[in-house]
């Protein structure tokens, strides 16, 4: 039986005969999936079919081609590994909440079941449906180890205030995952037909000057086997490895993450259970378990997470006390997202993000801050980060993005520092503090070659 505490329901409708359809949205995966789970036991209790619906919606926060190509490979994936086991798959192109509402309309179905996501608008599709639908419509977290509402109320203050939320529930969440037993009964009267994968790839009207990124395959094998060679290789020695852009240390997840194609929880007890040093694992799970919870209750409890006015309030006041502070260098957002500034240790960042759709942690800060340096207020950095990182990052248009930009530029998470001109009381980044910790020109000397940005074609 999953947790009862893992799910909740976003209506009052009752359930009916009929099909239940899990409406997958975050968690694009077979394996390892919570919400996939409830739908399937649900299913079995009413001795109904289940059929898995996937909502492709026009536009997501201006997302390009780059990141629906890796989407739409990862689900083509997940789609025929399901129907192996008779559990149908159906791909709905339009308007997330009006096509969800019309086919469960259409197929008689008798529960909804969707997964859970902080995003606006993620959530407003959910209200918008749960508002039209007849029948009940059940939200699961899994994407979450412990669930977002279950561990706070409220949006925590750093890492330090919900950390020991979070410790105190892992022994009762972070638990192995049931099989998935193939589909309980036979649904030939929901219509189902198999996508034509290639023609939905045509249709897209969608910005093709962001290309695919070709050196990261999408998909739910993919995605475990570079679990497993993470943890082979690249895990012992992760504590002191993963803040050199230069090494080969990080686990290169997050697109996997982000897309839902591998778990979070699945991948926490394969790295609890493995025989790397403790420090290692330790410092791996608490930027996977705390830091990314902390992130998605960011989002969740933040409606302006990707605004300048969802920041701290000191944060705030310390940034626009020096808003008119003298900027030695004032950049457009064309400048910066052709890396043509005069930091080549910054250009070689955001090469690395147009190049490989990301940037290595560490760098990523120092990009982002740079960004509010050399700007011409603070909300407008703001933007412009949230811009580029969503634009090229294959884990964009995340919680992590969000918080981790919100850090960087407006002191989430953190806390007032020395003070100085434009940066106030935030934390400070610069060139030579990078020096100390890397090999700067052997990093700049890897993504030297200037972004070539292309037609939208």
């Amino acid at each position: 039986m999953i947790d009862p505490r893992r799910t909740r329901i976003l209506n009052s409708c009752s359930d009916k005969p009929g099909a239940v359809i899990y409406w997958m949205s975050r968690d694009q995966r077979l394996n390892h999936n919570w919400a996939l789970l409830f739908a399937r036991e649900k299913a079995t209790q009413k001795g109904q079919p289940l059929v898995v619906v996937f909502t492709l919606a026009p536009s997501f926060l201006n997302a390009p081609f780059r990141h629906y190509d890796f989407m739409l490979k990862g689900l083509e994936e997940t789609a025929k590994a399901l129907e192996r086991i008779n559990i149908p798959f159906m791909l709905l192109e339009g308007e997330p909440d009006k096509e969800i509402s019309r086919y469960a309309c259409q197929s008689e179905a008798g529960a909804v079941v969707t997964d859970f996501s902080p995003l606006n608008i993620s959530r407003n599709w959910k209200k918008k449906a749960a508002d039209i639908l007849d029948i009940p419509l059940y939200e699961v977290d899994a994407h979450n180890i412990v669930p977002c509402w279950y561990v706070s109320d409220k949006q925590e203050y750093a890492a330090r205030t919900l950390r020991p939320k979070l410790q105190a529930r892992l022994d009762e969440f972070l638990v192995p995952y049931p099989p998935l037993l193939p589909g309980p009964v036979q649904a030939p009267h929901l219509h189902h037909r198999s996508p034509d994968w290639k023609q939905v790839r045509e249709r897209l009207q969608k910005d093709r000057s962001v290309p695919p990124v070709n050196r990261i395959v999408p998909g739910e094998t993919a995605a475990a086997e570079s679990l497993e060679n993470f943890i082979k290789g690249r895990l012992s020695g992760y504590a002191t490895a993963r803040n050199d852009p230069n090494g080969n240390a990080l686990s290169q997840l997050s697109p996997y993450l982000h897309f839902g194609q591998i778990s979070a929880q699945h991948v926490a007890l394969r790295v609890a259970e493995s025989h790397a040093p403790q420090e290692d694992k330790a410092a791996f799970l608490e930027e996977l378990i705390i830091r990314r919870e902390l992130s998605d209750n960011f989002c969740n409890y933040n409606p302006d997470y990707d605004r300048f006015e969802g920041i701290p309030a000191w944060a705030k006041q310390t940034l626009l006390l020096h808003g008119q502070d003298k900027r030695e260098y004032l950049y457009t957002i064309d400048v910066f997202e052709k890396a043509a500034t005069h930091d080549e240790l910054w250009n070689a960042a955001q090469s690395e993000l147009v190049q490989t759709g990301k940037i290595h942690g560490y760098m990523r800060m120092y990009w982002a801050k740079k960004i509010l340096e050399w700007s011409s207020s603070p909300p407008e950095a703001f933007e412009v980060a949230i811009y580029l990182n969503d634009r090229y990052a294959l884990d964009g248009r995340d919680p992590n993005g969000y918080a981790g930009v919100a850090w960087s530029i407006g002191g989430l998470h953190d806390r007032p520092w020395f003070e100085r001109p434009v940066y106030g009381n935030i934390r400070y980044m610069n060139a030579s503090g990078c020096r100390r910790k890397f090999d700067v020109d052997r990093y700049i000397s890897r993504f030297r070659e200037p972004v070539t940005l292309f037609p939208n074609a």
